[in-house]
């Protein structure tokens, strides 16, 4: 049998109470608003987009950075969490002080080296805070395009909310060309065109209207597209703990949580005790989602791409590789390399549940508590105890926050 190292230390508290701040990090708070609308929320649309343009891109026969793409997301959000109170307008204007910005993107990183115990990762948000040129240019670019199409996406509902606001055409003007002066990518001259890619795009962005434990007061209210970015986040933090992972399982890893939830588009948050109230439901909800994405969702995106995007929708909780299913961790890393595309299910599965014990956990820790949330973190920290996934003890996660 092979026999692999358990981690001990995992992800500190210290940042995933960080990462978790994004659900609580107001955007646009100086306009009026028909909904909040959050960082956590906009992240995750961002990185949707982003998938989308760099897949154009290689679609275009170019060379797209996989791995900078991820780091450009995760380690960007980690930033403006730390300097969430420095609204976009004035942030852009200090950015162009070369030397001031050096300077804050240091204090940036002092602020969050000690909340991380990987040292890559580590080395990886050093790198990405402190030199410019870490991720290349492609990345950069696709990027800040997807940035700035999720604020222009963001912007319609603000325009609709303030027709004749103060400075709303001026941001609009300023957006539009923002977007004009990345239209050298081919996704985004697709979004101007209303190509079918715009209803995609535009259909994962209103997960973020769907809010998680609907029926339920809790503080925050996270909604379906911000969990999939915790999750995507998660994973690619749990990745980095594994014994040298290929990065096509780095990627799927992130990807996967990033778009486990995407057929909630079409089927809505469907809570967990109404999937097991009667025998076969989950199996006839999961058919359900496998026929109604592909009559709502995939007609949208490219046929070569609609292959990958099962392969992170369903049967996601399992290991597997692009071919095959394995019921043993053993058997399954045998073939982590990039050829054979493989991906840690049941490690997403755990991080999905830890996220929701996450949800829950915030909401009692704010003083709203009900015996669903508080037995919904209990059940979800019991059922990890002990628990090794992936050569990784899960229930490390867990302690932090349910140690008296």
């Amino acid at each position: 049998m092979l026999v692999y190292k358990t981690k001990k230390n995992m992800i500190k508290r210290d940042l995933i109470e960080l990462i978790f701040k994004a659900f609580s990090i107001e955007r646009w708070n100086d306009k009026l608003r028909p909904m909040a609308l959050m960082q956590m929320d906009k992240h995750a649309h961002k990185m949707i987009i982003a998938w989308t343009l760099a897949r154009f891109e290689e679609d275009a026969g170019k060379k797209v950075n996989w791995m900078d793409i991820i780091k450009g997301g995760v380690y960007e959000l980690l930033r403006r969490s730390v300097i969430s109170d420095i609204q976009s307008p004035v942030y852009m204007e200090l950015s162009k002080n070369k030397d001031l910005l050096q300077k804050l993107n240091y204090m940036i990183f002092k602020e969050l080296e000690p909340k991380i115990g990987n040292e890559t990762v580590k080395s990886e948000l050093q790198s990405y805070l402190m030199d410019e040129h870490y991720l290349n240019p492609l990345s950069r670019e696709i990027l800040e395009a997807a940035h700035r199409y999720s604020s222009y996406w963001e912007f319609q509902i603000i325009r609709a909310a303030n027709p004749h606001g103060y400075s709303i055409d001026d941001i609009e003007i300023q957006l539009g060309n923002d977007i004009e002066r990345l239209s050298s990518l081919e996704g985004i001259r697709k979004l101007k065109k209303r190509h079918n890619i715009k209803n995609f795009v535009d259909m994962c962005g209103e997960l973020r209207y769907q809010v998680r434990w609907g029926h339920l007061p809790r503080i925050p209210q996270t909604s379906v597209l911000g969990h999939m970015m915790m999750v995507g986040i998660l994973s690619y933090m749990m990745s980095k703990e594994l014994e040298n992972p290929s990065d096509k399982r780095i990627y799927n890893n992130f990807f996967c949580g990033l778009f486990h939830d995407l057929p909630e588009i079409v089927t809505r948050d469907i809570i967990k005790p109404v999937k097991r109230s009667v025998p076969g439901m989950q199996e006839e909800i999961r058919r359900i989602e496998k026929k109604l994405a592909h009559e709502e969702i995939f007609p949208h995106v490219r046929s070569s791409w609609v292959r990958e995007l099962e392969f992170f929708t369903q049967d996601e909780f399992v290991y597997k590789t692009k071919d095959k299913h394995f019921s043993s961790y053993e058997d399954f890393l045998k073939f982590d390399d990039d050829m054979h595309s493989p991906l840690d299910g049941p490690m997403i599965k755990a991080i999905d549940e830890f996220s929701a014990f996450l949800e829950a956990w915030s909401s009692i820790n704010y003083g709203i508590r009900s015996n669903e949330l508080e037995h919904a973190m209990d059940s979800m920290s019991h059922k990890y105890k002990n628990s090794i996934i992936s050569g990784l003890d899960i229930s490390k996660l867990f302690e932090p926050f349910t140690q008296k």
